[in-house]
């Protein structure tokens, strides 16, 4: 199981070229993980690899989580910000089913990856300056949803749907299914979970 560093808080890019350095170096952890993943991937790789000094990559990420965390952090955002509008006469649960199987197919090609990530993201989730990336979901969700002005209730059902939605990745990632299997819980969750949280107005805002 992937360790944090203690008694280190990472340092954020701020010029315009350390976030190209940033980025560099995100985008270099994403293939090495996808090849390695998080247990025979090595620090020193990623530092090579994007060109910067060890140090400077510990700066950023004091761990193999911390990286792997914001790399999950980094394709979630481009995820959010590349997702369309639903087509026209789609319906906001089958909307929402085609986002998550969608994204469940990406994680699906680069499985060590996408462990790398998801375990990174548990064991940092609540350690400090690690980037936030369930929020940014239940957000996209939401709006995939047509819900415009989310109640508390709303997004707390929609965190109940995420991590159902977690759940179903790691089982085919841990091989105990098969990635049918969870596109069909994926779909059969969305069911479950949206449809009666639908029914009662809270689409597009409107007061329940």
């Amino acid at each position: 199981m992937p360790r944090t560093s203690s008694g280190r808080t990472p340092a954020h890019p701020t010029s315009a070229r350390q976030h190209q350095r940033y980025a560099r170096i995100l985008r270099v952890a994403a293939q090495l993980g996808a090849e390695h993943g998080i247990e025979r991937m090595q620090m020193h790789e990623v530092a090579r690899g994007s060109g910067v000094a060890i140090a400077t990559l510990y700066r950023y990420f004091p761990s193999k989580t911390h990286l792997f965390a914001a790399v999950l952090h980094d394709q979630v955002r481009r995820l959010d910000a590349g997702t369309p509008a639903p087509q026209p006469g789609t319906g906001p649960v089958e909307a929402v089913t085609d986002l998550l199987t969608g994204a469940s197919r990406q994680l699906f090609e680069h499985p060590l990856l996408a462990l790398a990530m998801l375990q990174s993201n548990n064991v940092t989730h609540s350690a400090g300056g690690v980037p936030p990336t369930d929020e940014i979901i239940v957000d996209l969700v939401l709006r995939t949803a047509g819900v415009t002005r989310p109640t508390d209730l709303d997004r707390r059902v929609v965190r109940i749907l995420e991590q159902a939605w977690y759940g179903l990745l790691t089982t085919v990632l841990y091989e105990r299914s098969s990635a049918r299997s969870a596109h069909e819980g994926i779909q059969l969750a969305c069911r479950l979970l949206l449809v009666p949280f639908l029914a009662d107005g809270r689409r597009t805002g409107q007061d329940a």
